[in-house]
């Protein structure tokens, strides 16, 4: 055996040194494919508003879908799933943008008002880990009013689904974790949860060289009325980013239009939008027409490190490609332009400049919008660069492979860097299988010079990482560390714009973290384009027919050789293929042509040595009109004066898992060898798809060009083409490969250790994907004169040679033995029903067959099992042939006719080893018998049942709560015996020792992605293979009861018909796609398997996504005629046929028959009775006993097992070994427990995308077995009926909403409003308290609300027509929340909505025992404060605090509420009935309301002494006790002077 990593190694140097082609021929990023979006948006909480009916609109792209309406809550719950569909690229999908808004008040006549919205693009959800988001939250914010903050939360799921991709659903019983919104924002990992405004301007300064965007017609027209020659293009710029679009002004009617305009974007940093996307547009009458895209991808152009950098660009020029320059009125390329897919010409370029600002939100003059604004002219000279000469040579040394089609026309090719274009002169044809162009010793040149802003700096840095990262894999770290920060100090200066020095440092900086972790993080493309790219057409009868493009930088001189390109100055293989659309498929995967090509591109004045990578031995041949000039003028050709000869042997050995090209399901392939202008052809091998060919290709005479010592280091490439011959018609073309000679110089010893070369597999590809390996190996031997003896020869096989001996693998001698089970599902052909089918099985030219099978519809399985056949592989278990399996049907006339066949491309699983190798085998033939003890721990020990996860603790102990339904909520918590896939994936398909091979027939699809083969499977062999190498060892064979008749499948059972009796449980489906217009479906189960079919039509759910069914089915059957069990979802209509939803599959003979006794799950534990029965008609210790006999294992056998009855402990016991049969040695595996399994639901008509998923699993009977119990109850619990009775006593400090009409005396006139369902159905007010001057209310009401609850699920069932015209009722379930509100009553108008408190009746704060003690706190810190549940608690009296949201949008309290929450089942409420309010029975009393509460006009003094005295009397008091002092001061003042005259007097 050789050393397969050395060889690789090998490989890889060899193509470092010559720039290897891309062997994927097709392009895929314009390609539509297949998407589906499932986005369930399940509640909001905590929105901006005060009682708001709230919407959530989900928006991507154009398409919108709304949830339906729920009144009068600020956290609403929803619950509904949508599915958007799409068809479109892969580049484009990932640019849509997910919008999800919530909207106020939406009706049919109102477009209602923006809460908030969320914005994140399609391709943010596809890079999540799953492709997707789970229960996160997203943040809401509203762009329209960026200083406002968050506007609220939605949670949801968001998952993308391409064709093939399954989604993992996490299953989570309980919510609770989840419910903490910090912790589970939708947001991708690494973006900060606080996230600020920011201003993104992207400025347009200019553009330069626009194509013509109109017909020259039109141009001598509009000569002829103008009078002057106008440019034909009207451009303007158009930018797109996160959903916003923004255009600059149209300039008209030029070629090099001026903007300086900016756009301006306001949107959260950072962004979840990756790419700005900027489109230069032709401005027309009729439609605007896209002349060049150009993608800004954001997460190059910033780094978000702790020393990052905000997004900042250029200002630089970004080049645009597209269609071709020519216009066309109908241009076929035009999606080139949109950005879809790689441009195949230059198109124009834009000079622009993106910059971020980070916005203060607390300055008040801040606006938001998208808008366009004159940017200022500034220097951009300094930023673009100094303008210089480049100068760009191109010789052509060899143009072979060219298609036939075009080759009868005259051929030309055109090289093109920007607008510069320089055509070559057109050329004659050699025929061939390909034609090639006759350029032997004359080799043509081509040269352009172009003027463009010297930029290389970037270029040269793309090109050291690029080395770099290849150096990486070969040089020591700590060394190249320090070359490269040498490289990048002196590069640092020389930055031109900020991006430029900002990307050093980064590339510095990561250097700098590569030493400490081994990972190259560089962003090797360069976001600031320089020089255009080089496009290379091939031109026939002036028809552009194919092109290649090659990137500037791979082809940029530099002094410094790190920074020059990898295919500057070198020979490129370059492979020509059709542009845009065409290149889709079958005609995109021929080569147009192969050029051997030579370009140098560099500055002008650094032209001298642009010869020097060319092979030697030319002399240039400069033009005739030059001939006098100067001796640095460029060379119109080269002619080579020294050239080598030699001759390349091909080693075809053999191919595998080819592509099937025929309707057969087989190919007739040969492959064709390339190599310079010579082609060969091996012979056609028909009806396979494992050629062994076994054949050696010579090709004489080879001549190469230029020196011994350059060819040696680095030989041109081999192509091999792999085909498939047609009777009728031109071979069809299956796969292509490269592969590199090793070279033996005629001076050199053909010898160990380069010679002979080692057989390898080359990696075959049919566009982008695998079509099979090629084994060969390819020498190129040089000849002199003397060496004409060179050429083997082999007389038995005439002219065809074999691979010589050295070559070809050493063989050695093995026995392949086949188990012959049978054929399933076998479809008809040619419009006949296979009847007589016989298995062929081949390998390596020697094969074996299987007996025929008489009458397949009676018993489709063969008589003798085992047949075997010897045949001579190679002792390297890599280079193992294939073993073909082919089913053929015996038709009349012995006639045969092939009914599909399948290849084993590796016998590797299939290598048998002897038993003390692999203990767990169980074709393993009996090894000694062993004898198995089992031994009771003692009483207490064993008598402890199994807690099945978190069933409640007051519950467990009372067995009559419990069902089976508990055990699978506890189960899915633990995820323990609920299995998220489908029971195959987690025991490997059931193939311990019988396998099923799909059989295949008709061609292979050509879809881009790999057409699912599901299609061409015309049926199944099931069976076995064994191989090992002889002889083999005797102690095998000497083995007690060795049948040798089964060789090495001993102890199989019997495969006569059996009768089963098979029940199908199905528990729910998940996540059903919509069927019905209105975003839902009434789906229902069918059942088939075989003849049998149950369809449970009547028992269908309305409108439901999610529906439980638990039933179960029973159906009798027979293996293995009826062994293929198939559970579908439809969907019910009421009009027309149903449709399908989705369907699986279940191939239950395998499962019967498999060691892993998937028959019937086997429990935890052992039950006589209750919910957790017993399910198997076998006990445990019958089970153990048949398993031990089928081991060959002597017992089991109990010991003493303490205190206990012996028969009650043996079943305990046996059950305990079987739980853990795996740690048995030799016989012992993973027995399948009791189980759920979830399965996906596919649909033919939208193969390989998910429709949903249905949770189930499946028992199986033997009918000559005990019959089994009755089916276990798994009807889906009926919810259960509560009342809740809810006292409103009083209210304290509500807010007072109405100014007195006389008195301007602040009051309310208070009532309290509660629901529990929903604001329509079960609304409740109390009276109203008129009048309260204080916010005190008293009210001794009573609500009652009755319910339907299911106590797992923690959910309020509620059945109800969705509207007028609905068929029936559909099921909701809605978390159970209590919501108060307290109102201001008005009499004309609208009442006012003052604050409401919602309660969670799982989990709500305790009421505070007084008024004084209810607080705002109670709702901040919910989270922290002990809850309680009024389904444990009973009966709950406290104060609740009401809340509403002020201007700033700040919690403020609106008042306090003293309610009693007391919980009743329907049983108690009927046996102690309570009235609504202050009705019978059981009357509250009224409440003591004061008497100002009664109206003006029916006792004004009272009132006014009630109103004035009430609250003013401290104020009269004073008032009055101020008039006495006046009254007294004024009688004193009057009195004083008669009082002094009569003192005065002395009267």
């Amino acid at each position: 055996m050789f050393n397969v990593e050395a060889k690789v190694n090998v490989t890889l140097v060899l193509w470092f040194l010559r720039s290897k082609p891309d062997i994927k021929m097709e392009p895929s990023s314009g390609r539509p494919v297949d998407y589906q979006i499932s986005i369930t948006v399940i509640e909001a909480r905590q929105l901006i508003g005060l009682n708001m009916d709230p919407v959530v609109c989900v928006e991507i792209g154009d398409d919108k879908k709304y949830t339906s309406m729920k009144e009068s809550t600020n956290c609403p719950y929803y619950n509904e799933y949508f599915v958007f569909d799409f068809h479109v690229p892969p580049d484009v999908m990932f640019d849509k943008i997910i919008k999800l808004s919530v909207i106020h008040s939406k009706n049919l006549l109102r477009s209602g008002t923006l809460v908030g919205t969320f914005k994140m693009d399609v391709g943010t959800v596809y890079s999540q880990p799953e492709h997707q988001f789970y229960h996160k939250w997203a943040i809401l914010s509203d762009p329209d009013d960026i200083t406002a903050g968050c506007k609220g939360y939605v949670k949801c799921d968001i998952a993308v689904v391409g064709k093939g991709d399954n989604i993992k659903t996490p299953h989570k019983a309980n919510e609770t974790d989840e419910d903490e919104l910090e912790g589970n924002l939708l947001l991708p990992e690494g973006i900060p949860v606080e996230r600020q405004w920011a201003r993104f301007y992207v400025k347009i300064y200019r553009a330069e060289g626009l194509p013509k965007m109109n017909t020259n017609i039109m141009a001598n027209v509009k000569k002829a009325f103008i009078g002057e020659n106008r440019d034909l293009v009207d451009p303007y710029v158009q930018v797109q980013f996160a959903g916003q679009k923004g255009k600059t002004s149209v300039q008209k009617s030029s070629y090099e239009p001026i903007w300086n305009e900016q756009v301006v974007f306001t949107e959260l940093f950072p962004p979840l939008c990756k790419r700005i996307k900027v489109q230069i547009r032709d401005s027309d009458k009729v439609n605007d027409v896209a002349i060049g895209t150009h993608f800004v991808d954001l997460r190059k152009i910033s780094n978000d490190g702790d020393k990052g950098f905000l997004p900042t660009l250029g200002p630089a020029w970004a080049n645009m490609y597209g269609s071709t320059r020519q216009y066309t009125l109908m241009d076929e390329h035009q999606d080139l332009n949109e950005g879809l897919g790689e441009g195949v010409s230059f198109r124009a370029r834009l000079l622009l400049s993106v910059a971020v600002e980070i916005l203060d939100t607390t300055s008040p003059e801040l606006m938001s919008s998208t808008e366009v604004k004159f940017a200022s002219r500034f220097a951009i000279n300094l930023a673009t660069g100094k303008i210089d000469e480049f100068f760009l040579f191109g010789s052509f040394l060899e143009a072979t492979m060219i298609d036939r089609k075009i080759g009868d026309k005259a051929i030309s090719f055109e090289i093109t860097i920007g607008k510069e274009t320089f055509p070559s002169s057109w050329v004659k044809r050699h025929k061939g299988n390909y034609f090639h162009l006759p350029y032997f010793e004359k080799k043509p040149c081509v040269y352009i010079k172009s003027w463009w802003q010297d930029q290389r700096r970037r270029l040269y840095n793309s090109n050291m990482m690029d080395k770099i990262a290849d150096k990486l894999v070969s040089i020591n770290l700590y060394s190249l560390y320090f070359i490269c920060k040498g490289w990048f100090k002196s590069e640092l200066n020389a930055g031109r714009t900020k991006l430029d020095r900002e990307r050093l440092k980064s590339c510095m900086r990561e250097m700098e973290e590569l030493i400490n972790q081994f990972g190259l993080l560089f962003i090797l493309s360069q976001p600031q384009h320089s020089i255009p790219d080089v496009f290379i057409w091939m031109m026939s009868n002036n028809k552009r027919i194919a092109y290649a493009r090659v990137p500037s930088k791979d082809i940029l001189y530099s002094i410094v050789d790190e920074e020059t390109g990898k295919d500057c100055g070198k020979v490129k293989a370059v492979f020509l293929k059709l542009p845009g659309k065409k290149g889709f498929g079958p005609a995109g995967w021929t080569v147009q042509s192969k050029l051997e090509l030579y370009l140098w591109l560099g500055l002008n004045k650094q032209r001298k040595d642009f010869l020097s990578g060319l092979p030697n031995g030319f002399e240039e041949i400069k033009s005739a009109k030059m001939s006098h000039g100067l001796h640095s003028v460029p060379p119109v050709s080269l002619v080579y004066n020294m050239k080598q000869v030699f001759q390349l042997r091909a080693h075809m050995y053999q191919a595998r898992s080819l592509f099937a090209a025929d309707n057969s399901g087989l190919s007739d392939p040969f492959a064709r060898v390339f190599f310079s202008t010579h082609s060969q052809v091996t012979e056609i091998l028909s009806e396979t798809l494992c050629p062994t060919w076994d054949q050696l290709l010579v090709f004489d005479d080879v001549e190469l060009f230029g020196e011994a010592s350059e060819l040696r280091d680095d030989p041109p490439i081999i192509v091999v083409e792999i085909f498939d011959q047609d009777t009728v018609g031109k071979a069809e073309f299956i796969g292509r490969t490269f592969a590199k000679p090793t070279i033996k110089m005629c001076d050199e010893h053909y010898g160990p250790p380069r010679f002979p070369p080692q057989l390898e597999y080359y990696q075959i590809y049919r566009g982008n994907h695998a079509a099979g390996e090629l084994l060969a190996a390819f020498e190129l031997l040089q000849v002199t004169k003397r060496h004409t003896h060179m050429r083997p020869t082999d007389s038995e096989r005439g002219p065809i040679l074999p691979v010589p001996l050295g070559i070809r693998p050493i063989l050695s001698r093995y026995r392949i033995e086949v188990l012959f089970w049978g054929l399933r599902d076998l479809k008809r052909i040619n419009l006949a029903q296979v009847d007589r089918p016989r298995v062929d099985i081949e390998c390596a030219g020697r094969g074996v067959q299987s007996v025929l099978i008489q009458n397949y519809k009676k018993n489709p399985n063969f008589s003798t099992l085992v047949k075997w056949f010897e045949v001579d592989l190679p002792e390297n278990e890599l280079l193992h042939p294939p073993l073909n399996i082919r089913v053929v049907d015996c038709r009349a006339f012995g006639r045969y006719i092939l009914v599909g066949s399948h290849a084993v491309s590796s016998l590797r699983r299939f290598i048998y080893t002897t038993p003390d190798k692999a203990s767990n085998n169980w074709a393993t033939a009996g090894v000694r018998r062993r004898s198995l003890n089992v031994s009771g721990p003692d009483k207490k020990q064993k008598k402890k049942k199994k807690k099945k996860g978190g069933v409640e603790e007051e519950e467990e102990t009372d067995e009559r709560m419990l069902d089976w339904w508990s055990k699978y909520f506890a189960s899915i918590e633990t995820l323990k015996e609920v299995y998220d896939k489908e029971l195959e994936s987690e025991y490997g398909n059931f193939e311990d020792w019988l396998h099923t091979f799909n059989l295949y027939r008709g061609k292979a699809g050509d879809d881009d992605e790999q057409a699912l083969d599901d299609d061409r499977i015309v049926g199944r062999f099931k069976g076995s293979l064994c191989m090992y190498k002889l002889p083999v060892s005797e102690e095998i064979t000497r083995e007690a009861g060795f049948d040798p008749n089964m060789g090495m499948f001993q102890s199989i059972p019997h495969n006569d018909p059996i009768n089963v009796l098979v029940r199908v449980y199905v528990v729910r489906a998940t996540d059903l796609h919509p069927a019905d217009i209105n975003g839902k479906a009434d789906p229902y189960v069918v059942i088939k398997l075989g003849k049998s079919e149950v369809k449970d039509k009547e028992n269908y759910i309305s409108k439901q996504l999610n529906p439980v069914f638990g039933k179960s089915f029973d159906i009798e059957a027979t293996f293995p005629m009826e062994s293929m069990l198939t559970v579908s979802v439809y969907d019910w209509d009421l009009v027309g046929t149903d449709d399908l939803i989705g369907e699986t599959k279940i191939d239950l003979e395998n499962r019967f028959y498999s060691k892993y006794r998937a028959t019937c799950g086997i429990s935890s534990n052992y039950s006589v009775h209750g919910y957790n029965v017993w399910r198997d008609p076998l006990k445990p210790s019958q089970i153990l006993a048949k398993l031990c006999k089928d081991g060959k294992i002597d017992g089991p056998h109990y010991g003493p097992g303490g205190r206990v009855k012996v028969k009650q402990t043996e079943e305990h016991l046996a059950l305990t070994v079987l739980t853990h049969w795996e740690e048995i040695p030799r016989v012992g595996c993973k027995l399948v427990p009791e189980h759920v399994e979830t399965r996906p639901l596919l649909n033919p008509d939208k193969p390989g995308i998910e429709q949903g998923r249905i949770e189930m699993w499946v028992d199986m009977f033997p009918m000559d077995m005990p019959a089994p119990g009755p089916a276990i109850d798994t009807a889906p619990r009926k919810p259960k009926r509560y009342e809740l009775r809810v006292i409103i006593w009083n209210t304290d400090e509500v807010i007072l909403e109405d100014d007195d009409y006389f008195t301007g005396e602040k009051s309310s006139d208070i009532f309290v409003r509660g629901w529990l369902k929903g604001q329509q159905e079960d609304r409740q007010d109390t009276d109203v308290h008129y009048h309260s001057l204080t916010g005190e209310g008293n009210f001794n009401w009573r609500f009652v609300f009755p319910f339907d609850y299911l106590m797992a699920e923690e959910k309020i069932v509620i059945s109800k027509k969705e509207s007028m015209f609905s068929w029936d009722e559909t099921e909701y379930k809605i978390p159970p929340r209590l919501t108060l509100q307290v109102w201001d009553a008005d009499h004309f108008s609208a009442d006012d909505f003052l604050g409401a408190i919602e309660l969670d009746l799982n989990r709500f704060p305790r009421g505070a025992k007084t008024a004084k003690q209810c607080s705002l706190a109670m709702i901040r810190n919910e989270q922290e404060l002990p809850t309680i549940s009024i389904f444990k608690q009973k009966r709950v009296k406290g104060w609740w605090p009401f809340v509403a949201r002020d201007e700033n949008d700040e919690m403020e309290l609106t008042g306090k509420v003293e309610a009693e929450l007391h919980l009743v089942t329907a049983e108690e409420a009927e046996k102690s009935p309570v009235g609504l309010g202050r009705n019978e029975p059981d009357p509250l009393e009224k409440p003591n309301r004061p008497d100002t509460s009664l109206m003006w006009f029916l006792g004004p003094l009272k009132s006014i002494r009630y109103f004035i005295w009430h609250n003013y009397r401290w104020q009269i008091l004073k008032v009055l006790a101020l008039i006495l002092l006046l009254l007294m001061l004024g009688v004193f003042l009057y009195s004083l002077p008669g009082y002094l005259v009569k003192k005065m007097l002395g009267a």
